[in-house]
């Protein structure tokens, strides 16, 4: 029996969640568009260049807690929040401390606005390193992806380890293949549609594990062969 209400994604985040545009795009929109159903619905907010002092000083994050109010009583609203790649910029001014205490702050007003938060690590760049021959994904989000995972266990928030299981699958995969997920040929960060739509459905399998019923009531659709192929560390293009 499905639940009562279908959920509905509300995407907090910088370019990485957000849609794709001529200097950005992230994971949000393939995430919407491909793998949900039976009702489930969301928005993107990811905003390009954001951080998490950003996000809130613009406006985004107002926009966000008045979704949630706006869809709860017909929904069961999800928040997921992503950010760090603006965060450890030297030009933003945001400590690390800060950064933690901030994703703390979100996730605090999303469960007091009747909403469930999801903090998710940053997705990994596809900057590779080759000093051994064997290229490999520079760890350049190492201390963001750390420091999301605390704030979750700090606020009592669910958190999906998007950085880690990218990672894995971009090192299996190699630059080649990866490269051609990017926005623009010199773009390693951002996202084209199938990029989109790869990292998107593995941020739904993500949130399954945490949220079976999701997948089980039919709301979120997971891609089978993707979901092969990234455990497989097989490279995949919709």
């Amino acid at each position: 029996m499905q639940s009562p209400k279908a959920p509905f994604f509300i995407l907090a985040g910088d370019s990485t969640t957000a849609t794709q545009s001529a200097n950005g795009g992230g994971w949000g929109d393939g995430f919407l568009n491909t793998t949900l159903f039976q009702g489930a619905a969301g928005t993107n907010f990811g905003h390009n260049g954001a951080t998490t002092v950003s996000f809130r000083a613009g406006g985004d994050w107002d926009k966000v807690l008045k979704t949630v109010r706006q869809v709860r009583d017909q929904y069961i609203p999800f928040v997921t929040i992503q950010f760090g790649h603006n965060d450890q910029k030297a030009t933003a001014n945001i400590s690390l401390s800060q950064y933690t205490e901030n994703l703390e702050t979100f996730v605090t007003e999303v469960f007091n606005a009747g909403a469930t938060p999801i903090l998710v690590t940053p997705l990994s760049r596809r900057n590779y390193q080759n000093s051994t021959g064997d290229p490999s994904i520079i760890m350049s989000l190492a201390n963001e992806t750390a420091a999301t995972i605390s704030a979750a266990h700090h606020s009592g928030s669910k958190y999906i380890n998007l950085n880690q299981v990218s990672t894995k699958y971009l090192n299996a995969i190699g630059p080649t293949n990866a490269y051609t997920y990017n926005l623009n040929a010199a773009d390693y960060t951002h996202l084209n549609v199938a990029g989109s739509i790869v990292f998107g459905g593995i941020v739904a399998q993500l949130i399954a594990r945490d949220f079976p019923y999701l997948r089980r009531e039919g709301y979120l659709r997971i891609n089978e062969q993707l979901k092969e192929d990234v455990d497989r560390g097989i490279y995949y293009y919709p």
